[in-house]
């Protein structure tokens, strides 16, 4: 790899990704990798410097996160954030202990070494956010205490090993001042040069692209949304005719979704596009399922065997085909599979989960690395259109993870026509754009109503609406009054099997943006 960047070894904090986010701000790229990744995988990326991340564990626990101890010997430096101090103190010979006073929370933080430049330009009190319960009582040889609160050490450092670390977590907003101490960490100490930017991602993945698929075909698997379309762009970008775009009608699309989409990715982006409608195929895969892992899984290998016939028809016309693109993101990545070393696994995607092994085409995923807001900028480089770039995100598996219980035809129907005026109303009011993803869901709970003198037993719809960075935590949205109550009453009164609506007001965590 011939980007500089960061390495973020996870100990299984939530906050892990942040520090990613904050890096990545500064035009500087970092990857986070397992705190079990091996010296290698860590030089594969050609780090100039590592980050250690916090964790909910104890240098002590029987099932403590660990890694290898000769990362504080590579020669780099080395920045270790709460947990990642004490695995410094504990694999250097100092002594870590439980804290007399656990500190959780607001805390004030005291520079006792202003000269160190990891605190350069920073003045000599902090407001920070601590979360921990040990603390480091002892210092390996060599180390000195340069910051601390009333209660407990809070930061130290070897310049001449170049290890620093800080108890506090700097990577949150709550430390207001946290973003410069990492600047002064990746640009002071470590001598980034900036330089990671749109273009220069555009280019150095288009010149990878072409070199990686040399003079063979490529078909790419189109939702429509930001993801997928802005991977296509960059695909035929690098390799223009040798790219087939699929897109596939799943039968749990939005009201006129395969329509508009196909018009969309062939007037506006001028792709050699095929649309496939194999809406019967997937319902049929998914009668009688319930389980919402089951479904996202059988909607993905669905969506090989669809790809796989339509490459066996393209290969007819080019000569073949030999890899597949994804829209896949690093938030997929991330909670679809342990990445993240102690971290658990919260719910497969279909870009990375269900995926079948014996799979005939190789994969392209020009986005693995990079958030949501990231993709975005990508695109505006690109030239990419807005009513594209902006479109709220969608799920791979579509409304079948919106439709809790049997995803039927019926049902899909009831729920299109709820979520429509959903998006329209969201619109209308103009907090489309304001609003990360706004939507409907069809819950699998019947209830009494009153329609004119008559009595209803029908479905209960949930309205879903919440503002994020970039889908790994996420807030409910306060929707005006006004909003909620024209969207009741629309979906009530227009929506045939919906008698009841109901507000969801559950943040992430604890919960997840999708119901399933």
């Amino acid at each position: 790899m011939d980007t500089q960047s960061i390495v973020i070894l996870d100990f299984g904090s939530q906050y892990t990704q942040l520090i990613a986010r904050r890096i990545r701000e500064q035009n500087v790229f970092s990857a986070v990798l397992p705190c079990t990744a091996s010296l290698a995988e860590i030089k594969a990326y050609s780090p100039i410097g590592i980050i250690l991340s916090g964790g909910p564990y104890s240098v002590y626990d029987a099932d403590a996160p660990d890694a290898d101890p000769g990362i504080l010997d590579i020669g780099l430096p080395v920045l270790g954030i709460c947990y990642g101090l004490q695995f410094i103190a504990h694999h250097l010979g100092g002594k870590v202990l439980s804290a007399d006073k656990r500190e959780y929370g607001h805390a004030e933080v005291h520079i006792e070494d202003s000269k160190t430049p990891l605190f350069a330009g920073l003045p000599t009190t902090l407001q920070v956010w601590m979360s921990h319960g040990d603390e480091a009582l002892e210092l390996p040889t060599g180390f000195h205490r340069t910051a601390a609160t009333s209660n407990a050490l809070a930061g130290i450092a070897n310049e001449t090993r170049r290890i620093w670390a800080v108890q506090f977590h700097p990577e949150v907003h709550h430390t207001p001042l946290g973003s410069q101490l990492l600047k002064n960490f990746v640009f002071g100490i470590c001598g980034a040069q900036g330089d990671w930017t749109a273009a220069h991602f555009i280019e150095s993945t288009v010149n990878s692209i072409r070199e990686k698929v040399g003079q063979g075909h490529v078909i790419c698997a189109l939702s429509g949304g930001v993801d997928s379309s802005v991977a296509a762009v960059l695909v035929h970008r690098a390799i223009g005719d040798q790219l087939t775009c699929v897109f596939v009608n799943n039968g749990v699309l939005r009201k006129n979704e395969f329509t508009q989409v196909t018009k969309n990715l062939r007037d506006k982006l001028g792709l050699n596009l095929v649309p496939v409608d194999a809406s019967a195929r997937f319902l049929e895969k998914l009668a009688g399922v319930t389980d919402p892992e089951t479904k996202r899984k059988q909607i993905g290998r669905e969506f090989i065997a669809v790809f796989d016939d339509e490459a066996t028809r393209i290969a007819e016309q080019t000569g073949g085909v030999d890899w597949l693109v994804q829209g896949t993101l690093y938030p997929d990545v991330i909670e679809s599979s342990s990445v993240r070393g102690p971290s658990q696994t919260i719910k497969s995607h279909h870009n990375v989960g269900g995926l079948p092994e014996t799979m005939k085409m190789k994969l392209i995923e020009p986005l693995r690395d990079l958030f949501k807001d990231e993709v975005r900028r990508i695109g505006r480089d690109l030239g990419m259109p807005e009513d594209i770039l902006g479109r709220q995100p969608f799920p791979g598996p579509g409304l079948a993870v919106r439709i809790l219980g049997e995803v039927t035809a019926e049902r899909v129907a009831i729920l299109q026509e709820a979520d429509d005026i959903v998006v329209n109303e969201i619109k209308t009011a103009g907090l489309y754009s304001q609003v990360w993803q706004s939507f409907a869901v069809l819950l699998p709970v019947r209830s009494v109503g009153v329609m004119g003198d008559q009595r209803t037993y029908a479905n209960t719809c949930a309205i879903r609406a919440v503002h994020s960075e970039d889908g790994m935590t996420a807030d409910w949205v306060p929707l005006p009054y006004e909003v909620l109550k024209r969207i009741s009453s629309r979906i009530v009164n227009e929506v045939r099997g919906i008698n009841r609506v109901v507000y969801d007001i559950t943040s992430k965590p604890p919960g997840t943006i999708e119901w399933e």
